[in-house]
């Protein structure tokens, strides 16, 4: 994709990045409730704890994502010597054009800086878009790490070796 630009937030990009992710998970989010989608919409504190990076055509916010580096208490699934990101979100006018594949390229790469050996992220058994995008990058299922955050939310595992 031509014009994009990958980049840590800006705090006062914080809102429209939260705006994309409630966006991007909203035909998913009919179970889950006003408290998720506050904590989609957080971008802010999420940068806190973790480092969210943007995807920006100019200064319009396209997509974005939270890389867990060790020691981030928004890591789920990973293992010391493992990457993993979460909310992995584009905008629906923007899916379909990279935007999510260069988002998950870049927290491979975080993740190799880390010294990690392999990535794992956790997605929605409904995202089969996502999927498609994480099964192209060279990610593969790990059925024994599946998990469910709640009752009725269940989560599939994916890993890839760096």
């Amino acid at each position: 994709m031509t014009g994009l630009e990958l980049r840590r937030i800006h705090r006062p990009e914080t809102s429209a990045a939260g705006d994309v992710c409630v966006a991007a998970y909203g035909p998913f989010l009919a179970r889950a409730g006003d408290d998720y989608r506050r904590r989609l919409h957080d971008v802010a504190t999420r940068d806190e704890q973790a480092e969210v990076w943007v995807a920006l055509d100019g200064d319009q916010v396209l997509g974005n994502v939270t890389y867990c580096p060790l020691g981030s208490r928004w890591r789920e699934i990973a293992r010391d010597d493992e990457g993993e990101f979460r909310m992995l979100a584009v905008a629906p006018a923007a899916q379909g054009r990279g935007v999510g594949t260069a988002l998950a390229r870049l927290c491979e790469d975080r993740a190799r800086e880390d010294g990690a050996t392999s990535m794992v992220l956790s997605s929605l058994a409904v995202m089969s878009a996502a999927h498609r995008v994480y099964e192209r990058r060279g990610y593969a299922r790990d059925p024994g790490r599946d998990w469910s955050p709640r009752p009725g939310v269940d989560l599939l595992a994916f890993t890839k070796p760096l």
